[in-house]
């Protein structure tokens, strides 16, 4: 079965997002990051259980930008500082938006596994 195109209109027709799309979504919420960045930022946050290499990185990456979730930047800092080759990233407006209704579902989520004591021994 063929996945249905999500409508920009509803930003819940993005859900479930994948859970490297999440990660890419959180590290970029703290402002623009090139690839490297995100990674590193995807590892500290997770505290080293969460690893995405950079095919997984990219590859989310690009069907992230076909989406509107995450755009590449222009801006640059200093150059004598940064290597021109570096792309960097930033969400969308788009892209908060599913960010903030995937937070408010995996939120749901969690609440319900704590009502029905998941993970609490009895």
């Amino acid at each position: 079965m063929a996945k249905r195109k999500p409508n920009p209109d509803d930003v819940d027709s993005y859900l479930p997002l994948p859970a490297s799309a999440m990660h890419i979504i959180v590290a970029l919420a703290g402002g623009e990051k090139h690839g490297y960045a995100i990674m590193r930022d995807i590892d500290d946050l997770s505290g080293g259980s969460v690893t995405m290499g950079p095919g997984t990185l990219y590859g989310s990456i690009k069907r992230m930008i076909d989406q509107g979730l995450v755009e590449e930047t222009d801006e640059r800092p200093d150059p004598a500082l940064d290597d021109q080759r570096r792309r960097y990233y930033r969400l969308t407006t788009l892209g908060q938006r599913v960010g903030a209704a995937e937070r408010s579902r995996l939120t749901a989520l969690l609440d319900a596994a704590q009502l029905r004591r998941l993970g609490v021994a009895t």
